[in-house]
């Protein structure tokens, strides 16, 4: 770690500890978005990159000053906890040490999601907390924003310059600079801006000013890194913003998907999710992530009991310094090699349930203002893009705190569902808890 790294850890650590209950996020998506993912203590041979280290410290403050989830636990906190309980379990049945298995491997990222998760329910608590941290994030996706941009036009990455931990050296792919800005890989970077797109969009009536430098953040993240899933991803969240006009008619805009996919099926030669190839642009690997899934479904009964430490037969290629994977470039996979089906049917329980909710706390609550009723919704757009890209994209560094941030903030709100209106106020207080119960 790098002495300027070090003093980042410092003051960001600090901040966590020290910072008001409403701000307590701030010096933390600090940590996530300015510091790489390289800078990194290595304490009897485990990595504990600066992401982590500031997770602890969060964690730590929660267990000191009692800050935890006001009001018990709801059904998807239940569920995240059953995921974690399997994974953890599951991962007693690989061998450690063996390209990213075994427990203590899990361990480190059951932690990685699980404080995430945690610490956005603990400090997001209500529609005035999140407009408050959207707000914030607007601008602090500036600077990323801007290095990036210097990435395209010199092809050196400023953050490795910086605090290292990330090559210097600008990937080039088609003759297009992909840049990457803190995050391990271009297509993370600009998932991550793709995403927060709707959170902007929602903010457009209340906070226009960082509405605008959010949104021009947001795209030049998605651009900059030259790749055509972010693109995907951004048109997911646009889609999913779009639906807000058509919000009575979900219920048939649903069964229409279905029955879409199910008509693909029928008219395409190979499976439908070879649509993936089919809309991939420019040099993409879209080939690569049907081909994934297809290999997934043919093999089976290799994975689907408690994962596998074996993919590298199910694809052409493999990944450099690993023997025994295949790049496994969907997040939902991702979890099933190393936990099995039950670990990617208890994912997409949460999420089902998430995106459920956001439907229910619209129709309970008909008094909120309607730009709130249209932030709400939109939490469940920027949900929707992750979930998307997620079918092509495996989260792997910080970038993954934005997935389960969708995920923690929606669990939060949703005790608008459970208590009286009289006894909400979305524009002074932050909300009681009443939580959903299993």
């Amino acid at each position: 770690m790098s002495p300027l790294g070090f003093l980042f850890f410092l003051v960001t650590a600090l901040g966590l500890l020290c910072a008001p209950r409403k701000w307590v996020l701030v010096p933390f998506l600090a940590g996530v978005l300015y510091m790489t993912h390289g800078q990194k203590f290595e304490v009897a041979g485990i990595n504990l990159p600066i992401f982590r280290l500031l997770l602890a410290v969060g964690l730590l403050r929660i267990i000191i000053k009692g800050e935890g989830i006001e009001g018990g636990m709801n059904v998807i906190d239940k569920i995240m906890i059953a995921f974690f309980g399997w994974m953890f379990f599951a991962s007693f049945f690989h061998e450690s040490g063996v390209d990213d298995a075994g427990p203590v491997f899990i361990i480190g990222q059951v932690a990685e999601i699980g404080i995430s998760y945690l610490m956005v329910r603990c400090y997001c608590r209500s529609l005035t907390e999140l407009y408050s941290l959207a707000s914030i994030m607007a601008y602090m996706l500036v600077p990323v924003a801007l290095e990036m941009i210097y990435e395209e036009l010199t092809g050196r990455n400023m953050f490795s310059a910086v605090f290292g931990g990330v090559s210097d050296l600008v990937v080039v792919r088609d003759g297009e600079l992909r840049a990457r800005g803190p995050f391990r890989h271009a297509i993370l970077a600009g998932t991550v801006g793709a995403s927060l797109v709707p959170l902007m969009i929602a903010m457009w009536r209340s906070h226009r000013k960082a509405a605008t430098i959010g949104l021009l953040a947001c795209l030049t993240l998605v651009i900059a890194c030259s790749s055509s899933g972010p693109v995907l991803s951004l048109v997911f969240g646009l889609i999913g913003v779009f639906l807000w006009k058509f919000r009575p008619w979900m219920p048939m805009v649903r069964w229409g998907m279905l029955i879409g996919y199910l008509g693909l099926t029928v008219f395409m030669k190979q499976p439908a999710y070879f649509i993936i190839a089919k809309m991939s642009m420019g040099g993409s690997t879209g080939w690569h992530r049907s081909k994934l899934i297809d290999a997934a479904v043919k093999r089976f009964d290799e994975w689907w009991l408690i994962g596998t430490d074996y993919t590298r037969a199910w694809m052409p290629t493999g990944l450099p310094g690993k023997s025994q994977h295949t790049d496994i470039t969907n997040y939902y996979l991702g979890f099933g090699v190393k936990g099995g089906i039950l670990a990617i049917i208890l994912m997409l329980a949460v999420l089902w349930i998430a995106f459920k909710w956001v439907g229910d706390i619209l129709d309970a609550r008909p008094e909120l203002d309607e730009r709130d009723r249209f932030m709400i919704w939109c939490m469940g757009a920027s949900l929707f893009s992750h979930v998307a890209t997620s079918v092509s994209v495996a989260y792997y560094d910080q970038s993954l705190v934005f997935f389960w941030f969708s995920v923690a903030s929606i669990s939060s709100l949703a005790a608008m569902i459970y208590l009286p209106a009289e006894e909400t106020d979305q524009t002074e207080e932050p909300l009681g808890y009443d939580m959903p119960r299993s």
